[in-house]
């Protein structure tokens, strides 16, 4: 197998944990007319990293603010309730296709006042050990794919009810270290802008909560493995939600969430073809029959999204995921999860239950989360992860803003 090879399966062994079909990072084939996935470069960032969200169908744009809100939405983590505080998640990746894949994710907050709060995350997405081997089948070595991302963020409160929050990531993937003399490893630079609303209520006798959050992250530079020829979108996304929270009584309390995604990434185009079966080329690239031309740049890409797929707004409909969860707490002690997640078979057939639950007690919490495929054969059946949590000192009185 040759260099570029190499790097292409890399791209679809990292790819098939987004979704369980991929065209090659690099040359998006969207000739499947039922079937258009659409590919980006360092998907992991995109990964559900903890156990709280991840066990309520993978939402968390407009739930209660706790450590993981950088990579859920920045907007709410100036409405967190104590001083500082972190949390440690793993994941092993994959579990029933290998065994020594895995994603970790640390994250911490420090409130700086009664309005500024800041963060910082990183992750770390390990592949595993795998083998390379040239064209004729000899033996290039053994190496480790792996990946990262480093953020920093700030949440500010520009009311007693309104939040905003900006972050900053670095990005690096190192898939396959270096063959030939090659260089395969990728950068990106992006941001994440956040907001954040939520607002006492009552639904008759029961007082309630009510928050909203939007949320787009990783607008960045695209990722190169070999030369500028050849760039990917990283995965920009744009979430959208909203929570209720019910205060049963003074011991139990239901939150329900729901949460829209949809990547702010081209749509592959369809190519024509002749007679033949063969791609038709016109000064050198494929004609295209429907969609838009690969290769924009950054704005152009973002905006065009909502716009570019080649069965017009039906397909633009499909591309949008769907995630609604619903958590329990009994006294602020033991929580009970559960949600699921939707995405279009046109656009990778991701279709999940997932299950939750969480312990506190005084300053330290654990959460873990189960998936449970709606198919078989899912690479990611009973993918399992693990939260260990740290809060200290929770404030006592709440500061009118306004």
């Amino acid at each position: 197998m040759n260099t570029k090879g190499i790097i292409g399966l890399m791209v679809i062994a990292t790819m098939i944990v987004q979704s369980q079909g991929f065209a090659q990072s690099g040359f998006l084939n969207g000739q499947d007319p039922d079937r258009r996935v659409i590919t980006t470069a360092v998907p992991f960032v995109a990964f559900a990293p903890d156990s709280r969200a991840s066990g309520m169908g993978d939402v968390g744009v407009a739930t209660s603010a706790d450590a993981n809100s950088v990579h859920w939405n920045n907007g709410k983590l100036a409405f967190i309730e104590t001083k500082y505080g972190g949390s440690i998640s793993y994941s092993p990746w994959l579990a029933t296709i290998t065994n020594d894949m895995s994603l970790v994710y640390l994250s911490g907050y420090y409130q700086i006042d009664r309005v500024q709060t800041i963060g910082v995350s990183m992750r770390y997405f390990d592949m595993g050990s795998i083998q390379l081997t040239g064209d004729s089948g000899e033996i290039l070595g053994e190496d480790n794919p792996r990946e990262g991302a480093l953020d920093a963020t700030y949440s500010r409160k520009l009311s007693e009810h309104l939040g905003i929050g900006v972050s900053a990531r670095y990005i690096w993937s190192n898939l396959i270290g270096s063959v030939s003399g090659v260089s395969q490893k990728g950068h990106s630079l992006a941001v994440d802008i956040g907001t954040y609303y939520n607002k006492d209520i009552r639904l008759g006798a029961t007082n309630a909560n009510l928050a909203l959050g939007a949320h787009i992250s990783n607008i960045g530079q695209k990722v190169t493995y070999s030369t500028d020829e050849f760039k990917d979108f990283i995965p920009i996304n744009l979430r959208l939600g909203t929570a209720l929270t019910l205060e049963l009584d003074p011991f139990n309390s239901l939150t329900f969430a729901l949460d829209f995604n949809k990547l702010l990434v081209p749509t592959p185009p369809l190519y024509e073809y002749d007679d033949q079966g063969n791609y038709v080329y016109e000064n050198g690239e494929r004609v295209i029959d429907k969609g838009d031309r690969p290769g924009q740049n950054l704005i152009k890409g973002m905006i065009g999204s909502f716009s570019d797929a080649p069965d017009g707004f039906p397909e633009e409909m499909s591309e949008i995921m769907i995630s609604a969860g619903a958590e329990y707490w009994y006294r602020e002690l033991f929580a009970a999860r559960a949600g699921y997640f939707y995405e279009a078979e046109s656009k990778g057939g991701r279709q999940y239950f997932t299950l939750g639950v969480g312990f506190r007690y005084q300053v330290f919490g654990v959460d873990f989360s189960y998936l449970i495929p709606s198919k078989q054969n899912n690479p990611l059946a009973e993918t399992i992860r693990f939260s260990l949590l740290f809060n200290f000192t929770k404030q006592e009185n709440k500061e009118d803003l306004n």
